[in-house]
């Protein structure tokens, strides 16, 4: 076991730290935080073909303690959850099933990574409507499968656009959209997983250190997501590395 731990490079520890922190911002807050791993992992030069499946792994791993931990505090909405997921389950293996060349993956991701980082920086949603309104089946579905389609192809869990979605639709509230978000993303992410399996048997050792970072850091951001942490400072720095990274993205 020393001896695992003793093949990483000090990037590699890097990296896990910086994931680590990624994990506690976007666990806060129900996310999956695929966005910031893969920015990371781009800024500190993890090789393009392995960061698509550690993203996804990585959020299976955030996800499935998230969702259990918020669902536990009943801030979940069974009825925003089913239509959406209904979409995107299938759309995300696609997606998973497709391997893009860097010429059409890269600006792809990109634009995901900005809108990320837009969102993280100006967080467009911070109340609900006072009165919820009903769930919409069709959008609902709509919603979940393109969502779904464009985690599977990028690798990321959908949870940056679905949060904001759902709240400005006035289905769920906030605290509500948190546990939602969590769990969409898990299936979601299984599911990519699941369409890419090649992928899977190519991980890299460091998935071990990563997966270490980010279940430490699941377990500290979602007891600070349950009492209520504000940490919009952290989120807008995070928002810059992810625009930083999306630039690097699209332009190289």
């Amino acid at each position: 076991m020393i001896e695992i731990f003793l093949s990483f490079s000090q990037k590699d520890y890097l990296t896990a730290i910086l994931i680590f922190f990624g994990a506690i911002i976007y666990s806060s807050v129900g996310h999956g935080g695929a966005s910031s791993y893969i920015a990371i992992m781009s800024l500190l030069g993890t090789p393009t073909n392995f960061i698509k499946p550690i993203g996804l792994t990585l959020n299976v791993i955030v996800s499935s303690v998230a969702s259990f931990r918020f669902i536990q505090n009943k801030f979940f909405n069974l009825n925003v959850f089913l239509p959406i997921i209904a979409g995107s389950v299938p759309a995300a293996f696609l997606g998973g099933y497709i391997n893009l060349t860097d010429v059409f993956y890269r600006p792809l991701l990109g634009f995901v990574l900005f809108i990320a980082g837009l969102q993280l920086i100006f967080n467009f949603v911070q109340n609900a409507p006072t009165q919820l309104k009903k769930v919409n089946l069709l959008y609902a579905f709509i919603a979940g499968a393109s969502i779904g389609f464009i985690s599977g192809l990028t690798g990321t869990g959908g949870g940056i656009f679905l949060s904001p979605l759902i709240v400005l639709f006035g289905w769920t509230s906030v605290r509500a959209a948190s546990g939602t978000a969590a769990a969409f993303i898990l299936l979601n992410s299984i599911a990519g997983l699941l369409g890419n399996l090649s992928s899977i048997q190519s991980l890299p050792p460091t998935i071990f250190l990563y997966s270490i970072a980010v279940i430490l850091g699941v377990t500290i951001g979602t007891q600070l997501g349950i009492k209520h942490f504000d940490a919009s400072g952290i989120r807008k720095v995070l928002g810059v590395v992810l625009i930083i990274a999306a630039w690097k993205f699209i332009l190289t």
